[in-house]
Order: C-alpha cells, then sequence, then structure tokens
C-alpha cells in the first residue's frame, strides 16, 4: 500500500446505498461483522434492525460476482422500550454484532442493544412436507371419517426461505450502557460490557450471569474511567482484555480470581507532560480493542492514534500509527461540536499484517506493519462505482503546501464519519459502514496487500 495508485490494492466497490437521499436516523449503520468463514456479514443500525448479506458463489460465465454480497434476510432484532422504574428510554439501536463459530446448518449471532442481549438462529428451508393424513393441503383439520387411507407425507420442493428466530434473551444484568459483547473461545459462554461492569454468560443460561470485573467506587464521585471495550482472546478461554477512558488496557487471567478486578498486566503509555493540554484525557480514551488473529498483539483506536502492543510488552505500544494528526490543531472545534467524542472502530487482516480505521469526510486508513507505508482511501457515492479502483487520498494540514488533488483539513466534513469497519477473516475484503451505506471494497489483482 502507498500513495502512489501503483502500490495501492485495487479495491473494487460494492455499495448498498439506500433509493433516497435523505438519511433517516433509523437508517444509520451501528456495527458490521463477518462471520467466522466471511460468507455472511451482518449489519445492525440505529432503528434496532439486522441485515445478513451472503456471499454470491463463484461462477464460471461471471468470474466478478464472486465476491459480491447480497442480501441475505433482514429482522427487527430489538423495539425501543421504556424502563418506567428510571423513567429512562431504552433505545432500540444495535450496539455489536457478534457471530458464533457454525456447528451445523443453522448459523447464529448475538446483537445487542443498550441493556438486552439476544440470540438469534438463522437457517434456510427449501422443502415442505406435504400429503398429511389428518390435515389437507391448506392445514385445516380433516373429519376423520372421511379418511379411508394411510398414506406417507413426503418432502416436496419449494423456494428457498430463511429463517431467523430468537433462542435466547439475555436481559436484566446491566445498569449501564453495553458497549461490547465477546464470545469466548470455548464456545460456550461470551462476555458482556458495560461501562462500570463485565459479566460472563453461559449461552444456554439466560436467568443468570457472573460478575467477572466490577469497577464501580463506592461513592459515584470517586469514579474517574469507565470501561470502553472489552474482548476475549481468541485461542485462550481464560483470558480477556478490557481497555478504559484513560488509555489503558487491562489483561485478566479468569484463573487467577472469580472476580477479575485484579489485573494479570496493566499497558499503559506514559504521557508525555510536555504535550499535556485540555484534551489529552478525551484523546487517550480507548474506543476499540482488538485482538490479533494470532493472539500475540492487541490493537487500540483512540482519536488520534491507533496502537499495536505487544502481549509480552506492557510498557509501550510496539507500534503507533497516526490517522488523522492533522486534527491536533482543530481540537477545540472538534470539543465544540462533539466531534472528539466519536468512537473509531480498527480491524486487522487476516494476516494480522495491515490494520484498517476510519476517519472523517468518509476516508479509512490503512497501515501495512511490514513496509510501513499507509493509504487513505475514500467511500462515497462520488469516488466509488462497481469495480473502480480507489485513489488514494491526501489531507494537507492547516498551512501546510498543498498539491493537486489535496483536500484540505478545513474541508473536511464531520458529518461524514467512518466509525464502523470489518475485514473479512481471510481474504482482502472489507467492508466499511458510511452512515447509512454499507460499502464492500475487495483487492481482486492482489492476493496480498502490497
Amino acid at each position: 500500500m502507498g500513495e502512489d495508485t501503483d502500490t495501492t490494492p485495487a479495491l473494487n466497490h460494492r455499495g448498498f446505498l439506500p433509493d433516497h437521499n435523505y438519511v433517516t436516523e433509523a437508517d444509520i449503520i451501528s456495527t458490521v461483522e463477518f462471520n467466522h468463514t466471511g460468507e455472511l456479514l451482518a449489519t445492525g443500525d440505529k432503528g434496532g434492525r439486522v441485515v445478513i448479506f451472503q456471499r454470491e458463489p463463484e461462477s464460471k460465465t461471471e468470474p466478478f460476482a464472486q465476491g459480491e454480497y447480497n442480501v441475505y434476510s433482514t429482522f427487527q432484532s430489538h423495539e425501543p422500550e421504556f424502563d418506567y422504574l428510571k423513567s429512562l428510554e431504552i433505545e432500540e439501536k444495535i450496539n455489536k454484532i457478534r457471530w458464533l463459530p457454525q456447528q451445523n446448518a443453522a448459523h447464529f449471532l448475538l446483537s445487542t442493544n443498550d441493556k438486552t442481549i439476544k440470540l438469534w438462529k438463522v437457517s434456510e428451508r427449501d422443502k415442505r412436507p406435504e400429503g398429511y393424513n389428518l390435515k389437507d393441503e391448506e392445514g385445516r383439520i380433516k373429519d376423520i371419517s372421511t379418511v379411508t387411507s394411510l398414506q406417507v407425507p413426503v418432502l416436496k420442493p419449494m423456494d428457498l426461505m430463511v429463517e431467523v428466530s430468537p433462542r435466547r434473551v439475555f436481559a436484566n444484568a446491566h445498569t449501564y450502557h453495553v458497549n461490547s459483547i465477546s464470545v469466548n473461545s470455548d464456545y460456550e459462554t461470551y462476555m458482556s460490557a458495560d461501562d462500570l461492569r463485565i459479566n460472563l454468560w453461559h449461552l444456554d443460561i439466560t436467568d443468570r450471569s457472573f460478575n467477572i470485573v466490577d469497577i464501580k467506587p463506592t461513592n459515584m464521585e470517586d469514579l474517574t474511567e469507565v470501561i470502553t471495550a472489552a474482548e476475549f482472546h481468541p485461542h485462550h478461554c481464560n483470558l480477556f482484555v478490557y481497555s478504559s477512558s484513560k488509555g489503558t488496557l487491562r489483561l485478566c487471567d479468569m484463573r487467577e480470581a472469580a472476580l477479575c478486578d485484579k489485573h494479570s498486566k496493566l499497558f499503559e503509555e506514559p504521557e508525555d507532560p510536555s504535550a499535556r493540554s485540555f484534551f489529552s484525557e478525551i484523546i487517550s480514551s480507548v474506543s476499540d480493542v482488538k485482538f490479533s488473529h494470532s493472539g500475540r498483539y492487541l490493537l487500540t483506536r483512540d482519536y488520534l492514534t491507533a496502537k499495536v502492543w505487544d502481549l509480552n510488552m506492557e510498557s509501550k505500544p510496539l507500534e503507533t500509527y497516526q490517522v488523522h494528526d492533522y486534527l491536533r490543531s482543530k481540537l477545540c472545534s472538534l470539543y465544540e461540536n462533539d466531534c472528539i467524542f466519536d468512537k473509531f472502530e480498527c480491524a486487522w487482516n487476516g494476516t494480522d499484517s495491515v490494520i484498517m480505521t476510519g476517519a472523517y469526510n468518509n476516508f479509512f486508513r490503512m497501515f501495512d506493519r511490514n513496509t510501513k507505508r499507509d493509504v487513505t482511501l475514500e467511500a462515497s457515492r462520488e469516488s466509488s462505482k462497481p469495480r473502480a479502483v480507489l485513489k488514494p487520498r491526501r489531507v494537507c494540514a492547516a498551512g501546510g503546501k498543498r498539491r493537486k488533488d489535496d483536500i484540505s483539513v478545513d474541508s473536511l466534513d464531520f458529518t461524514k464519519k467512518i466509525l464502523h469497519t470489518a475485514w473479512h477473516p481471510t481474504e482482502n475484503i472489507i467492508a466499511i459502514a458510511a452512515t447509512n451505506n454499507l460499502y464492500i471494497f475487495q483487492d481482486k489483482l492482489n492476493n496480498e496487500m502490497h
């Protein structure tokens, strides 16, 4: 990857755009997640809906069709609720979706809003039984006196139907807003995290969970930090990590104690006193944390940077990538319009060699860990036509020397932001949520990122 066209991954584009130009709040995408094979891609929105896309199988007549994702199923996951005890409205917005590894013909996924987590089963039906003895073709019960012979019911082909059904509802366990869910590598348990607590659930038990982290102080006036994200280790079922609004990461081992208030490792970068400002604590808050596929590294995102941490080195990050350092001079205005509190997510590619995260103006950034090259790309209707190659974009800092096609930092649109991204687990296919639009880009020419 790089800023020259010839070293940029040839990402083909496929966009899922609504028919209308105006954006309703309910249509804004709030989470994006590939399943473990990458064949399915789920999005959740602020209206409580989940849309599942399925990858098209490879076609000999249309080689380009393979890799395209089409709508597979859409369902309403959550509805708005009202907590009468606290006089609070509970939004239907889907905060996170996590797939369970597939173990039979059906697929299972977890979705959560601020308070309630639900387990959904997604299955297909392409046959229907016919020839009942006691029912007619329309399902009505027959008069038994008219049944003169017995017949064996048979299965007849029918149009493929995708059925989505709720299997479990995990409720009433979070006082604060749920920000993360993560499925354990034992495939039997998962955890859910809110601002102050993390709970451990068994996928078959809905009426109780175990509190494994509780950072709520006795006196809420003593509260200095909140939990921002949490994730299980991909291979060791006893390990998990959670991040905080102070910029710290805590690795916990559930073998040490039932309540993991004492962490095993604390990852924290010492603050440079000369760089301290009013905004230091806000911009150091970690908005997302992801284990690498190997389990050796952690990827975190704060407001201005993405960092890679080695689990064996707690003192400082292994790598630090500037996502949009040109905004450092704009922090005051970003604080006034609340953009400074935006929570950007981050993602690893399948080999842990490239990381991706979003920015403003519908830009997203990729950093190659081996070559140290980076690229800025744009997800928009104007720049992205089907099968078009994306051109690198470059933002010119205020007062900097502008080149042709550079975008001035003053002309960035802060209402267009890429908060949610996902990377196919094994291939160079990425999903980008830009407000109410979903873009899918594919590296067609290169099997490996440059």
